[in-house]
C-alpha cells in the first residue's frame, strides 16, 4: 500500500510540474501574442499619423501652390491690361483735345457770321487763320479691334484628369516592410547584420542599414552602411551592451527609402581586437586595431593581440594597408599562447602564412601550402 502511495505521489509531482511547465509556456506564449498585437496597433497608429501628415501637407503646398500661380497669372493680366491701355489713354487725350479746339472753332465761326458788316471781316480773317492753324483734315488713327490685345485666359482642363491619376496612386500600405534582418552574429567588438528581401517583388537597387543603443538611454539611429551588399559588420561596438539594428531597401530609380524593418537587438561578448602595447618594434594607433612596424629597429618581436578574443569557428583575417622590405621570417597566424621574446611565428603551437605563402604548423611548412593569399583586416 505504501508503494502504491509513493507512486501516486511520485505521479502527482510529475503532473504538477508538469503544468507548471504547461502554464509558463502558455504565459510565454501570450507575452509573445501581447507583443504581435502592440506591434500591428503601434505600427498601424503610426501609419495613420504618417499618412494623415503627409497628406495634410500636401494638401497645404498644393493650395499655396494654386494660389500662387493664380497670383501670377493675375498679374499677368494686369500687366497686358496696363500696357494695352495707356496708348488708348493717350489717343482719347488728343482726340478730347481736338473736340475741344473744334467747339471753340465753331463757336467762334458761328460768332463771327452772326457779327455785325463793320468788324465782320476782321472776325472772319482771324476765324480763318485759326483754322488753318487747327489742321481741320488731319485726323488721329484710332486703332482697330483685331490690333488691340483682347486678353483671354487658357486653362487645361486635363490637369485635373493628370492630378487625379496622379494621387490615385500615390503612397501604398503594406503589411510587411520589403526587407528584414535575418541573422546577427557577434563579432569581437562589432556585429555582422545579415539582411535579406522578403518582397520579391521589390527590386532593390540600395540597402541602409542603421544602429543605435537599446535602452531608456538609447540614441537615435546612427548609418552604418548604404550600398548593394546585404550584410555589414558594424565595428567598434561596447561588449555586453544591447544594440538595436534596423534596414530599408530603395527600388530602381526611386529616390525614397521604404519602410524600415522590424528592429532587432544584438550584442557582442566579445571584446575589440588590440594589439598588445609595448612591443618593440611595432607602433599602434589610438584605438590598438593598428600597427606600424619601426624598419629601424634591428630587432623586431612578435606582434600579438592583447587578448585571446577569436575563437574556433570565427574567420580572422588581416589586412595589409603598405609594405616595407621583406623577411623571410615575416609572417600571419594564430597561436596558442604569446611566447614573449619570440622573433617568428614559425614555431611550435602556432598556424602562419608567410609572406611567399607558405603555411607553417607547429613550425614545419605544410606540403599543401598556399601559393595564393588575400589579406584584410579583422
Amino acid at each position: 500500500m505504501s508503494a502504491e502511495v509513493d507512486l501516486l505521489l511520485q505521479e502527482a509531482k510529475e503532473s504538477i510540474e508538469a503544468a507548471q511547465n504547461y502554464r509558463s509556456e502558455l504565459q510565454l506564449r501570450l507575452h509573445g501574442l501581447n507583443q504581435a498585437r502592440k506591434q500591428v496597433r503601434g505600427s498601424s497608429s503610426q501609419a495613420r499619423e504618417a499618412l494623415q501628415r503627409h497628406f495634410s501637407e500636401l494638401q497645404s503646398s498644393a493650395c499655396r501652390l494654386l494660389e500662387e500661380r493664380l497670383s501670377a497669372l493675375l498679374q499677368e493680366v494686369d500687366n497686358i491690361e496696363a500696357e494695352s491701355i495707356k496708348p488708348l489713354d493717350d489717343c482719347q487725350a488728343l482726340i478730347e483735345h481736338g473736340v475741344g479746339q473744334a467747339d471753340e472753332l465753331l463757336r467762334e465761326g458761328e460768332a463771327a457770321l452772326r457779327c455785325g458788316l463793320g468788324e465782320k471781316e476782321d472776325k472772319l480773317g482771324s476765324f480763318t487763320k485759326k483754322a488753318l492753324h487747327i489742321q481741320l483734315d488731319s485726323l488721329p488713327e484710332v486703332p482697330a479691334l483685331v490690333d488691340v490685345p483682347c486678353v483671354s485666359a487658357q486653362l487645361d482642363d486635363s490637369l485635373l484628369g493628370a492630378l487625379k491619376e496622379k494621387v490615385s496612386r500615390h503612397g501604398s500600405v503594406s503589411s510587411y516592410p520589403p526587407v528584414q534582418i535575418e541573422e546577427l552574429q557577434e563579432r569581437p567588438g562589432g556585429v555582422l547584420v545579415r539582411w535579406c528581401k522578403v518582397d520579391e517583388d521589390f527590386a532593390a537597387a540600395d540597402f541602409r542599414l542603421q544602429w543605435r543603443r537599446s535602452g531608456t538611454g538609447g540614441s537615435q539611429y546612427e548609418d552604418a552602411y548604404i550600398g548593394r551588399e546585404q550584410e555589414f559588420l558594424v565595428l567598434h561596438l561596447d561588449a555586453h551592451t544591447d544594440y538595436q539594428f534596423r534596414v530599408s531597401a530603395r527600388g530602381e530609380g526611386r529616390t525614397e527609402w521604404s519602410p524600415w524593418s522590424i528592429p532587432q537587438t544584438g550584442s557582442t561578448t566579445l571584446a575589440a581586437h588590440e594589439w598588445s602595447p609595448g612591443t618593440e618594434g611595432y607602433v599602434l594607433s589610438s584605438r590598438r586595431n593598428i600597427a606600424l612596424r619601426n624598419d629601424s629597429v634591428s630587432r623586431c618581436c612578435v606582434l600579438y593581440s592583447r587578448a585571446p578574443t577569436y575563437f574556433c569557428g570565427q574567420t580572422l583575417t588581416f589586412k595589409i594597408s603598405a609594405v616595407g622590405a621583406p623577411d623571410h621570417r615575416d609572417s600571419l597566424g594564430v597561436c596558442v599562447d604569446d611566447s614573449r621574446g619570440q622573433e617568428s611565428l614559425q614555431r611550435d603551437q602556432a598556424v602562419c602564412i608567410s609572406t611567399n605563402g607558405a603555411v607553417f604548423v607547429n613550425g614545419k611548412e605544410m606540403t599543401t601550402s598556399c601559393r595564393r593569399c588575400v589579406w584584410a583586416r579583422p
